[in-house]
């Protein structure tokens, strides 16, 4: 009979040893969030700024909440679906994602629905629903009010140059805008439109094509700030005196400065990189369980010209 109760109580304290462990184990388990952060690959201009608050946020949350990371950058579409393919099989609790092509990536983001993973789409949407949130600034009304203010300055009249972006969300809409509003001028022409690739290399060169097959040219709608930077370089080298302005978007330094001194850049819309922060602020708490407040999140496209630029302007801004 004692043998028998020895037996027992150690069946017990084995089962309940083992116990304590799984729960030990569960609950470890349960406090280990984590966030896929997937970007495009960059060290300067508007998308090195983005990937640098992408990840002190990421850092911030970390510390104050003890929620890991995990950043990747891509630098073409087929790269970045393979990242996302990668945060997937990690089992990621959240991901954000910047989509280099809006086409390109909607597969890839349709398999993150599909996993049952919160999925935050900045910048760039993709062409399904996909996305639990996005996050973007507001495109249509940066081409808007590029538009307007073109039809402002120019009285109706001008025959305009538009550099865009690659093929994106960001892009059509940007140019939606703009068509949208000089449409109603019938004297505004726009007389060449081609893809800088929001890159001021490749819009500097972009720019040095059109101005030799355009004889006349009055103003150039770019839809990226970088890119207004490598127009205006194009149009020094050229030294062509007929381009009364140029505009850009998204709000960076340099440009600020531009439109300080008086120089060809006249205008530019906000379009900040420290949108990513509040994607990665809202993928930490889809991770957590938390019900998104909203699935959209649109940051207005503000003017900013000689009239206003020193309420924007930031001496050590990175961008």
């Amino acid at each position: 009979m004692n043998k028998l109760k020895k037996i027992l109580v150690f069946c017990i304290s084995l089962m309940a040893v083992i116990g304590l462990a799984a729960c030990s184990e569960e609950g470890s388990s349960d406090g280990e969030l984590t966030i896929g952060i997937s970007l495009p690959s960059a060290t300067h201009g508007w998308m090195g700024a983005l990937i640098d608050d992408a990840e002190t946020q990421a850092k911030e949350l970390k510390e104050s909440e003890g929620i890991n990371y995990v950043i990747t950058n891509a630098d073409d579409p087929n790269s970045q679906a393979n990242d996302v393919d990668d945060l997937i099989s990690q089992g990621v609790d959240a991901i954000v994602m910047l989509p280099i092509e809006s086409a390109a990536l909607s597969p890839v983001g349709q398999k993150v629905a599909d996993e049952g993973i919160p999925l935050v789409i900045v910048d760039r949407e993709l062409e399904n629903d996909a996305a639990t949130v996005v996050v973007k600034g507001d495109n249509e009304g940066i081409g808007v009010n590029a538009g307007e203010y073109f039809v402002e300055q120019l009285g109706g009249q001008g025959k305009i140059v538009e550099i865009t972006g690659p093929p994106s969300s960001v892009t059509e809409q940007r140019g939606a805008g703009f068509q949208e509003a000089i449409e109603k001028e019938p004297g505004m022409e726009i007389v060449a439109s081609q893809n800088g690739d929001f890159s001021t290399e490749t819009s500097l060169e972009v720019m040095q094509n059109i101005l030799q097959a355009q004889p006349e040219i009055d103003a150039v709608f770019t839809q990226d700030d970088g890119m207004a930077l490598g127009v205006i370089q194009a149009i020094n080298e050229a030294g062509r005196d007929d381009i009364q302005f140029v505009t850009g978007a998204g709000g960076a330094k340099e440009v600020f400065e531009s439109i300080q001194n008086g120089g060809l850049v006249s205008a530019t819309f906000l379009y900040p990189p420290s949108q990513v922060k509040e994607g990665v602020k809202i993928a930490a708490d889809l991770a957590s369980g938390k019900e998104a407040e909203e699935d959209l999140v649109i940051i207005e496209a503000t003017q900013v010209t000689k009239d206003n630029v020193e309420d924007y302007y930031d001496p050590d801004s990175k961008f």
